[in-house]
């Protein structure tokens, strides 16, 4: 019995996937039971690295998800549209889908999901979050007998990338980031990388398989990393931190678990630069590298690491997603039906959660701070910080003035545990101040 696989994209990941299709030899016997059969590119003439049998190319992408002999479509031509069209169409015609396209199962995957629910096919995205590292399968499948507290991860390799490079070479973002275009790790637009839009993405898919309910992505707290100065880097060394782009969804702890609906009242889930403890596991994550801490209940903390982008890692999770498909065409449950007439889906393989999470506003965050202040060097300005911050129930850790630069005192603050928005009025009212010349950096520390 053979399974007939349609191709979209012939770029880095699809030239991955379709060699490991061609080349099924020591990996798991059902592989050599798929069937390229269709590959869709937007030029015919361009020169391929992977040898495909002759006459699959096509450009009439549409002709792929719309063939009857199709069981599976792959979608890793990216962006959101024609992507969204082209899956809602395969649906629509009955084939399962397995996509790397974050950026389109987070904007669209309340219409994706309830279109496949209702057709009876699988959308599996293994490949959407982390590249090679498994972590969509354990959520849905090895974890699910947990009650998931929190993830935490490090979700954009190019972020990592960067400030592995300014922590170890001491250089500012600018001058790291342009290298890192030259040499291919960041693109020639790097926003959606470095403004936190890639990370954003992630966590919303990580968080709606995490707590079983859909995220609206606008509700996603978002910062980049632009701001962090190589000032940053130094002084979060000297205190005994490094600084990563975090991504995080967890319980918020201050709202009681709704046993009824067995869901949470409220979630955090959020992106930005955040000062980590070097004796974290996330801490000594570097370079292109991702990794995800997930907390649950009974299992503790389990953390996923590996090469989170890339043709191979890429390639790797695609595949595991059709091996699922055509494991579950193999025994034929995919024509089951229940009394209602709908059709009968693998529970823990399909996403089949209704309701909205409710997210929490980031003001209503409870956690400590950096902030570092650039001052007139005058007499009593760090008791009058300080009686600022207390004016606003803001406990401080610590208050140190590093010394001088460009003649002005430069004060480093960390807090003790404080709600963000009465740290946030805190520093409106500083920055007020006659003797405060600028508050060039706020980061929270984990």
């Amino acid at each position: 019995m053979a399974f007939k696989v349609g191709l979209l994209g012939l770029g880095t990941v699809g030239t991955g996937t379709a060699e490991i299709l061609m080349n099924p030899a020591q990996r798991h016997p059902l592989l050599r039971e798929i069937e390229l059969c269709r590959v869709g590119v937007r030029s015919l003439d361009k020169t391929r690295s992977v040898h495909l049998p002759s006459g699959i190319l096509t450009t009439d992408l549409e002709a792929i998800v719309t063939d009857p002999t199709i069981d599976i479509v792959i979608e890793v031509i990216g962006g959101l549209e024609p992507a969204r069209s082209l899956i809602l169409k395969a649906i629509a015609h009955g084939k399962h889908v397995v996509t790397a396209n974050k950026a389109a199962i987070a904007r669209f995957g309340d219409e994706i999901f309830t279109a496949a629910n209702e057709a009876g096919v699988y959308v599996l995205i293994e490949a959407a979050v982390a590249g090679g590292i498994p972590v969509i399968e354990p959520l849905k499948q090895s974890l699910c007998a947990n009650r998931i507290h929190a993830i935490t991860g490090i979700i954009n390799g190019t972020t990592n990338y960067i400030l592995t490079r300014m922590q170890t070479e001491g250089s500012d973002f600018d001058t790291i980031l342009a290298d890192a275009q030259r040499l291919g790790y960041a693109e020639a637009d790097p926003t959606a990388d470095i403004d936190g839009f890639d990370a954003a993405d992630k966590v919303a898919i990580l968080a709606s398989l995490a707590f079983g309910g859909r995220i609206k992505l606008p509700e996603v707290y978002r910062e980049g990393i632009r701001q962090i100065s190589a000032a940053d880097i130094a002084y979060a060394e000297r205190l005994g931190f490094v600084i990563k782009l975090l991504a995080t969804a967890k319980r918020d702890a201050a709202i009681e678990f709704d046993e009824t609906s067995g869901q949470p009242d409220q979630l955090q889930v959020r992106v930005h630069p955040t000062l980590v403890p070097k004796a974290h596991p996330l801490a000594s994550v570097n370079g292109v590298f991702n990794a995800i801490l997930i907390e649950g209940d009974p299992v503790g903390q389990v953390m996923f690491f590996g090469p989170g982008a890339g043709s191979g890692p890429t390639a790797s999770a695609i595949v595991s997603d059709i091996l699922n498909i055509a494991a579950i065409l193999k025994v034929g449950r995919e024509r089951v039906v229940q009394a209602d007439g709908t059709p009968l889906l693998d529970p823990l393989l399909a996403c089949s959660h209704q309701h909205y999470c409710t997210i929490a506003p980031i003001d209503d965050l409870v956690t400590r701070f950096y902030a570092r202040v650039l001052t007139q060097d005058n007499p009593g300005v760090i008791g009058k910080l300080g009686t600022c911050f207390g004016n606003h129930d803001v406990s401080l850790e610590s208050v140190v003035q590093i010394g001088l630069r460009d003649n002005l005192a430069e004060i480093v603050v960390i807090t003790h545990h404080v709600r963000e928005g009465n740290f946030r009025h805190a520093l409106e009212e500083i920055r007020c101040f006659e003797a405060v010349a600028i508050v060039p950096s706020v980061l929270r520390v984990l």
